[in-house]
């Protein structure tokens, strides 16, 4: 992904979201949690989302923390600066399972997955690319001009 010098960078924290109709590199580090990338290829204008639990429990404010509130409001914003929902596209990444779980119980990851891709057949938003699953994070940089994300696994090393 080639970058000019002049391009702004924005770093998403979890349960953050980010639109802009001018050209960003936003870079996140996701690993039970999702980033959901949408982007309006007629427009060029794209945003991202990083959530960390499916869904909000209805007790404190919605928080884009959780995905039932974090993807609608990823929509809302790329609508509001201009873009057609008809042109959307998606991208998802995350929902590593970095804790071993013996209870059969889904983890949080893939919950987490479970909802983006839910929701986002939901919206009728097709997902062309992801990168989901596994037991490693990843770091994620999106060009929102240009809906290229470059990914980077992060495998942690087990010492020994």
């Amino acid at each position: 992904m080639e970058t000019k010098e002049t391009t702004k960078t924005h770093f998403l924290h979890p349960g953050a979201i980010f639109a802009v109709k001018e050209e960003y590199i936003v870079t996140t580090i996701v690993g039970s949690c999702i980033a959901v990338c949408l982007w309006d290829p007629v427009l060029m204008i794209g945003g991202i989302n990083h959530y960390m639990l499916a869904l909000w429990n209805g007790e404190g404010l919605p928080s884009p923390r959780y995905g039932n509130i974090a993807i609608p409001k990823l929509i809302e914003k790329m609508l509001m600066l201009g873009c057609n929902k008809n042109n959307l596209k998606a991208k998802i990444f995350g929902g590593a399972s970095l804790i071993n779980s013996s209870s059969g119980l889904l983890n949080v990851g893939t919950r987490n997955i479970m909802l983006a891709e839910d929701m986002l057949k939901e919206e009728k938003l097709p997902i062309i690319s992801r990168d989901v699953d596994g037991n490693f994070g990843r770091k994620i940089i999106f060009n929102t001009k240009t809906g290229g994300v470059l990914l980077k696994r992060v495998i942690k090393r087990q010492a020994g």
